[in-house]
């Protein structure tokens, strides 16, 4: 779910810059190098200045709209939340057709995940002012992150009338089309976009992961070829270039799973837990409450992402620890304070690099999908648990009928259930309960997979 940073770098510094002389501007307009001043200072963090300034310009223009649009920027940089909304509503309630003071208040009620307000807020920007580049900017930011996919592509069609052909937006587009499933469009905007920027790697790849998305992996062999001969060595070029040919790539490459972690790292828990209904941390949490109710354990969390699991449990009267390709997400996940620390690593590095009997409970939530071979990793899962300890992770499961591994149009691999029981039990766990789950919902469509729960012996 990418953020639309096709326009403007940030809507704040776009809009202030562009909207001093708005309706809300005198002709002389006595506050604007106080508000620019006040603006400049905001963006180095001096607070404290910037509220002097701010206070300036108040006494000048009591009843100025971006002043109070400027405070509440100010005090969300501050942490002050509540102060934020009240100086933006004040900013809203001076001007109410002002569009930067609107999108301001929208763009805040989004990051605080009040989404329907937020998208309401950001229609009527967009109805005042529809040829706004930096409106639209702003607009389909919000839309993204409410993961009001349709609201995003309707205002990025409204961007191409408004700059015919613009590669930024037309990249936005195909990749939203291609995440609700509208793949031959996706496809043929990527071609495109691919023929026009021969030299964009972006662009290259974008198409060749719709071809494997949209489940035509062989219309993307030359571009794939092509990226290959560039770069010989690149594991992720090579990891696609095999699937346009056929393929199934043991692992996919991390630097993958990085980049796509690291780009909704601001979004995932809304994404996940709202927009795809995903429980398995809170389940998982409870399977391990129940088996320690005391919560005297040690815990591994590979692929924690921004720390579902952590919030789920909660503080532990041991160590809970985090592995993490994507330093976003880390971010995100430190906020909560319930893990002991983090490794930024490949995770099969970290369980092969672990020392034996360190945990208790050892877990992989929507992560294994995104590893593939797992003959290495529950070997090594079983080496580092105590004995008595538990593995618990999930998967998606491929037909009986067919190989033991498959890398599925979504990217995500799946892993027949009797394969998954066979390496668990060669690895030494005596006690493998595999269950029936729906993972996620995605189009509305769940995705059915298991959760294994592997004892080693005491």
């Amino acid at each position: 779910m990418p953020y639309c940073h096709c326009v403007a770098a940030t809507a704040s510094d776009a809009f202030f810059f562009h909207y001093f002389m708005s309706a809300t501007a005198t002709v002389s307009d006595p506050n604007r190098k106080l508000l620019e001043a006040a603006r400049t200072l905001i963006a180095k963090g001096d607070l404290k200045q910037a509220a002097l300034t701010l206070n300036k310009a108040q006494k000048q223009m009591p009843n100025d709209a971006r002043v109070f649009m400027l405070a509440g920027l100010m005090a969300e940089k501050s942490g002050n939340i509540k102060g934020a909304f009240e100086a933006l509503r004040r900013s809203v309630s001076l001007a109410p057709d002002w569009g930067p003071g609107l999108l301001e208040l929208a763009l805040l009620l989004a990051r605080q995940n009040q989404f329907q307000e937020a998208i309401e807020t950001a229609e009527k920007v967009a109805a005042l002012e529809p040829s706004n580049l930096q409106v639209l900017a702003g607009v389909i930011d919000i839309a993204h992150r409410a993961g009001h996919t349709e609201m995003a592509i309707r205002h990025l069609r409204r961007g191409l009338g408004l700059v015919p052909n613009d590669p930024a937006l037309r990249k936005l587009l195909a990749r939203d089309l291609g995440s609700l499933g509208q793949h031959s469009e996706a496809i043929a905007l990527w071609a495109e976009l691919a023929l026009d920027h021969p030299d964009d790697i972006e662009a290259q790849l974008g198409h060749i992961q719709a071809c494997i998305a949209g489940g035509q992996p062989a219309l993307a062999t030359t571009n794939a070829d092509r990226l290959l001969n560039t770069a010989p060595g690149n594991a992720v070029y090579s990891y696609y270039a095999d699937l346009t040919h056929g393929k199934t790539p043991p692992h996919q490459p991390p630097a993958i799973s990085q980049s796509l972690f690291d780009g909704m790292a601001e979004v995932y828990d809304q994404h996940m837990v709202r927009g795809l209904r995903y429980q398995l941390p809170k389940q998982i949490a409870e399977k391990i409450v129940t088996l320690y109710p005391d919560k005297k354990l040690n815990v591994l969390d590979l692929g924690c992402g921004t720390g579902l699991l952590g919030v789920c449990l909660g503080q532990l009267d041991g160590f809970l620890i985090g592995v993490e390709i994507s330093r976003r997400m880390i971010e995100q996940a430190t906020r909560h304070g319930v893990y002991a620390r983090f490794h930024t690593v490949d995770l099969l590095d970290a369980l092969r690099e672990t020392p034996d009997a360190t945990y208790e409970v050892i877990t992989a939530l929507d992560t294994f999908t995104y590893v593939g071979d797992l003959t290495q990793a529950v070997p090594n899962a079983y080496r580092i648990l105590v004995p008595g300890g538990h593995l618990m992770f999930s998967g998606e499961i491929a037909s009986e009928d067919g190989p033991d591994l498959v890398l599925q149009a979504n990217n995500c691999y799946a892993h027949k259930r009797s394969h998954i029981e066979k390496l668990c039990k060669n690895a030494g766990f005596d006690v493998v309960e595999v269950q029936d789950t729906v993972l996620r919902f995605e189009n509305n469509a769940p995705i059915n997979g298991f959760v294994v729960i592997a004892h080693k012996p005491a």
